[in-house]
């Protein structure tokens, strides 16, 4: 059986934590800035943690190699 490749997609946009977990960056900060609110850019900065079905389901299908 050959060896399952990882979505190149999935590479670029979730990573996996020592413990297991699924990191993504957050979505809505790529333009049009200027219409959201200082709080809203606040908080979507740095990272957040996909819940755990979300996260099973994209190591399982997404990152087999991850």
């Amino acid at each position: 059986m050959p060896k399952l490749k990882s979505k190149s997609g999935a590479k670029k946009r979730f990573k996996i934590t020592g413990t297991g977990k699924v990191v993504y960056s957050q979505a809505g900060k790529r333009h049009g800035m200027i219409k959201r609110t200082k709080k809203q850019i606040r908080n979507l900065r740095g990272t957040n943690v996909l819940f755990k079905t979300d996260g099973d389901n994209i190591k399982k299908y997404f990152l087999p190699m991850g």
